[in-house]
């Protein structure tokens, strides 16, 4: 039994293959100059004194590991995810699910972070993350220049410390998840990147750090 195929389909076919083809090269450079950008802008603010890089899923990103040991800072980790731009097939689906290219801080601190708190853009996770213990944290809804986040916490002065951090970033409705973990010892920071302000943005970051979690409000 043959099956025939016309002409029609068939061009249809040869033309969706050269765009694909066409869209694989010019995503994958895009997203390979945006790395680059990303990694040279945070490496000249952070100054690693060893560095360690592992791919993610080929052209999607990449997960940065700085020793640092210099002044409040012990180790600078950061996990970059873009989306999928050389494939013309899956990135609407990706950006349906993912919405926008992502970036995750981990910083770990010399000094002791003795309790937790977070602040949660209301409405940002369609499902949100498990934090430990978050039946025991105090919560309420506070407001930083028009956005809403959901606060998490044990003393009310960590919750000023984190709005104030955050009213540092170039774009606040860009700052998904703050928080201070004691657990691991870490500032966590999950933000939608912008080539623009990446630089200034880690630059508040490496502040933050090595200037207000050496303050007191930490050892009590």
């Amino acid at each position: 039994m043959s099956i025939q195929v016309s002409p029609q389909f068939l061009l249809a076919l040869m033309i969706l293959a050269g765009v694909a083809t066409l869209q694989f090269y010019k995503g994958r450079k895009l997203n390979l100059a945006m790395m680059q950008h990303y990694l040279r802008s945070i490496e000249e603010v952070v100054k690693p004194k060893d560095k360690n890089y592992i791919w993610v899923g080929g052209y999607v990103g990449f997960r940065a590991y700085y020793k640092v040991n210099e002044t409040n800072i012990e180790n600078f980790d950061y996990t970059l995810t873009l989306l999928p731009r050389q494939s013309i097939l899956y990135f609407p689906v990706s950006k349906l699910i993912n919405r926008h290219d992502k970036i995750y801080f981990v910083v770990h601190p010399h000094s002791k972070i003795k309790r937790e708190a977070h602040l949660i853009q209301k409405g940002y996770y369609r499902m949100k993350p498990k934090i430990e213990n978050e039946e025991l944290m105090q919560k309420e809804i506070v407001e930083v220049d028009g956005v809403k986040y959901e606060a998490l916490f044990e003393k009310r002065r960590d919750v000023e410390l984190l709005r104030e951090f955050l009213q540092g970033f170039s774009r606040i409705k860009d700052v998904k998840h703050i928080s201070l973990t004691p657990k691991t010892n870490v500032l966590y920071v999950f933000m939608k990147p912008d080539l623009e302000t990446i630089e200034k943005d880690t630059k508040h970051i490496v502040r933050f750090v090595n200037e207000r979690l050496r303050e007191s409000p930490f050892d009590s």
